[in-house]
């Protein structure tokens, strides 16, 4: 395994990415979209959530395909954004006819930022003219750490962050992680430069700092701990063809890669979540073997977008947090 030429999920061919951030608000949000409709589903493992379209993606129900798919700061409010997703999609004729109706189906999560130093007296609702901002921006070639949905993002001790990596199998089998990392845990092995993901790390993409060997579990940082005032939220994408109790199971098996790169992960205080997503590309050639490399490629690709999005955060005005390049002084 390798990473894809951009290590980014817009490795897998067709999957587009749109960031959109307010610097006055710390806020953001991050859409996916693709050239045709995808097949979904969704992994929840955190005690939080929140979410929008997700019961859709269940295996039982009717909808197979979606439009897009979103990861928004904002908490609640964030839900919004998916609303100008859906706008945009509309003006471009993409979603399901219902009649002589064309509705989007774009589901949607969100974390909660609201506490990162941003102003939220706001009158009207911002997120869904950032939706659709972010889905106007789409492309395969995006910005990490303090964009989109990272924007506000913080962990533990630490900024927090947008992240995203990729890998393509010897088989021809690509599969992509994208990530917003603001969990009530941390990323880091106690107050050391050196990632939880470390093992996981290829072509140095979170500054190379290796393994930590001393790590006293005992020292267990937590700042964030009221419910709803975290969350991590990902996407897992690949050109394999899956069905949505495929992309599930794909997406459930990446959940592995949260617990490898958050020390501690999937908390009541955080709505952990993972979409998985399928653009149908290429037929599974050994199905019992594809499947077991793709939760363990997911997973790998997941642990290294997380720490890959707080090493990529950026300093600004009034932030609570320091970015981890800051802290550790890494030039």
């Amino acid at each position: 395994m390798q990473p894809g030429s951009r290590n980014l999920i817009t490795d897998v061919p067709g999957i587009l990415i749109g960031n959109a951030q307010d610097s006055t608000l710390k806020s953001g949000c991050t859409v996916l979209l693709s050239d045709t409709q995808l097949t979904a589903g969704v992994a929840i493992m955190g005690g939080a959530p929140g979410t929008r379209e997700t019961d859709l993606l269940n295996p039982d129900k009717t909808v197979t395909l979606i439009n897009g798919l979103v990861l928004s700061g904002g908490s609640a409010f964030g839900l919004d954004s998916a609303s100008g997703v859906m706008t945009y999609c509309r003006e471009n004729n993409k979603g399901f006819a219902v009649g002589k109706s064309i509705v989007p189906i774009v589901p949607g999560a969100i974390l909660f930022d609201l506490s990162s130093g941003g102003n939220h007296q706001w009158t009207k609702n911002p997120y869904s003219d950032l939706g659709y901002l972010a889905a106007n921006k789409a492309s395969r070639d995006f910005n990490l750490g303090s964009y989109g949905a990272g924007t506000g993002a913080t962990t533990a001790n630490l900024k927090g962050g947008l992240g995203s990596t990729s890998l393509e199998l010897p088989n021809g089998v690509i599969i992509g992680a994208i990530v917003a990392v603001n969990p009530v845990g941390s990323v880091v092995v106690g107050e050391s430069s050196k990632f939880w993901a470390a093992p996981f790390e290829m072509l140095k993409e979170f500054g190379g700092q290796g393994i930590e060997t001393n790590f006293d579990p005992s020292k267990l940082i937590i700042t964030k701990a009221s419910p709803g005032s975290a969350t991590t939220i990902g996407i897992i994408a690949t050109n394999v063809k899956l069905d949505k109790a495929g992309s599930t199971r794909m997406a459930t098996a990446a959940h592995d890669g949260f617990a490898r790169a958050i020390y501690p992960s999937h908390t009541p205080m955080d709505g952990d979540l993972i979409f998985g997503v399928s653009t149908g590309q290429r037929e599974m050639k050994n199905p019992a073997l594809d499947s077991v490399q793709l939760g363990h490629a997911g997973a790998i690709c997941m642990a290294r977008a997380i720490a890959r999005a707080v090493f990529e955060a950026q300093s600004a005005v009034g932030d609570t947090h320091p970015t981890w390049k800051k802290k550790y002084k890494f030039e």
